[in-house]
């Protein structure tokens, strides 16, 4: 959110004085020296004079050195509206500015579904390609801005870019990726605060992906101006723009002689061709000028722009407070709902006697057998300590529980001398038949040899 006004005009008037005191002001520079051209840089740093001086700076010295002869010179070997490749440039890369929106802000429209970088680069070498999009990044500023403000008698800081996905592929994305990244990297840094808003329409299920790369590359600032319209947006488009500057390709009505993309239809079309033979001659300015009394106008889209965002800006956070309060009072119903739910299971377990299952026939016939075993176990004489290991050396029989087993079932003399202790099979049997059960199927069979 940008400061108030007496702190923006306060900024305003140090950040020129500063320039000024330190020559990085110069009346003859093709930057711009009037306020609309110095709030843009503050605006890019939140008003921060130190940071906007800085980029001042900066964007100073890659003017001077762009591509080894800087902007100016470059701006008079390339004009960005009329060069040898430009059909083919715009076949394959179509990008261009087409007259204005119902406040004023030129329409610079992007067709990324018609981008092939291999065709390209057939007809145009790179290099050369990446000199047309700086001198396009001029115009902007030079003649197409001025030139909109003139027209609407006020000042116009911005414009409106409508991007196009439609067709677009992730293939087409990894051709452009690196000089989109240098485009919006150009743009931000030399060129700041002259994007007002961004529709994105026709976007493609790939979008996600994309913007996943994309967003990083741009300030957050800038994140804020985008709109993602989809496939319906052609009546977004026609509140914001009138339908006979709107391309018939965007649900508008306009037709351009020779097609809309390559007409450059728009307020900074006239007078251009003798106004730059002027300039290139010295004769004349480098780009459109703008009458004072335009300039020194209190509403520009600029300040629009601020107080459409600022009540977008309000209008989010009530419906984000009303969500809130929303999902508050139904985490509260179900943590209330749950709480009586938890309480009725309780209860109802509670309430409910414990169903234990009743003994079968055969399970009192077993429990039976197992108590007389154990009387009978308990009434004959034994060790009084329990038997030590079968390497032990202590004296007494030496019989563990497997050694016992096999007593039993092989007929084997443990060493048992007692003759109460029935070691054999047949006494054992003996011993146990009179506690038999009557219930064949339950008897256990001892197997004698």
């Amino acid at each position: 959110m940008a400061p108030k006004d007496g702190v923006q005009d306060s900024a305003l008037t140090q950040f020129r004085a500063e320039l000024i005191q330190e020559d990085l002001l110069r009346n003859d520079a093709s930057i711009g020296t009037d306020d609309r051209t110095l709030t843009r840089f503050l605006r890019a740093r939140n008003y921060n004079v130190k940071q906007a001086k800085a980029m001042w700076k900066a964007c100073l010295q890659w003017r001077s050195t762009a591509e080894g002869v800087g902007i100016d010179e470059l701006y008079r070997k390339i004009d960005p509206w009329d060069y040898p490749e430009r059909d083919h440039v715009f076949d394959c890369w179509p990008l261009w500015f087409h007259k204005t929106d119902k406040r004023g802000r030129p329409l610079n429209i992007h067709f990324f579904g018609k981008i092939n970088m291999p065709e390209l680069y057939k007809h145009i070498s790179p290099e050369r390609h990446w000199q047309t999009v700086l001198v396009n990044a001029e115009s902007l500023t030079r003649e197409v801005l001025p030139a909109a403000s003139q027209a609407a008698g006020r000042p116009v800081d911005g414009t409106f870019v409508i991007v196009d996905l439609k067709g677009f592929s992730l293939s087409q994305f990894w051709q452009m990726k690196s000089l989109a990244r240098s485009s919006f990297q150009i743009s931000q840094d030399y060129f700041p605060e002259t994007m007002a808003q961004l529709a994105i329409v026709n976007a493609p299920s790939s979008f996600t992906t994309i913007w996943s790369f994309i967003k990083p590359w741009l300030a957050k600032e800038t994140v804020a101006k985008v709109d993602v319209l989809g496939s319906d947006y052609q009546s977004v488009l026609l509140d914001l723009i009138d339908a006979d500057s709107l391309p018939e390709s965007l649900g508008g009505t306009c037709k351009c002689e020779g097609g809309c993309e390559k007409s450059n239809e728009g307020p900074w079309k006239e007078g251009r061709a003798e106004r730059r033979e002027k300039w290139l001659r010295g004769e004349g300015p480098a780009g459109v000028v703008v009458g004072q009394d335009v300039l020194n106008g209190t509403r520009g889209t600029l300040e629009e722009d601020e107080e459409h965002r600022e009540r977008d800006r309000e209008r989010d956070a009530e419906r984000s407070s009303e969500r809130s309060r929303r999902l508050s009072m139904r985490s509260s119903l179900h943590s209330r709902r749950s709480s009586k739910r938890s309480n009725k299971s309780v209860l109802s377990t509670l309430s409910h006697p414990i169903d234990i299952p009743r003994a079968s026939a055969d399970d009192k016939r077993d429990e039976e057998m197992q108590a007389s075993s154990q009387s009978t176990l308990a009434s004959t004489p034994g060790p009084s300590t329990p038997p030590p290991p079968p390497d032990s050396d202590t004296d007494g029989p030496s019989i563990s529980s497997a050694s016992s087993e096999r007593g039993v079932s092989e007929g084997v003399d443990t060493g048992d001398s007692q003759e109460t202790t029935p070691n054999t099979p047949q006494k054992l049997y003996a011993s146990l038949s009179s506690y038999a059960p009557t219930d064949r199927r339950t008897t256990p069979v001892i197997t004698t040899n």
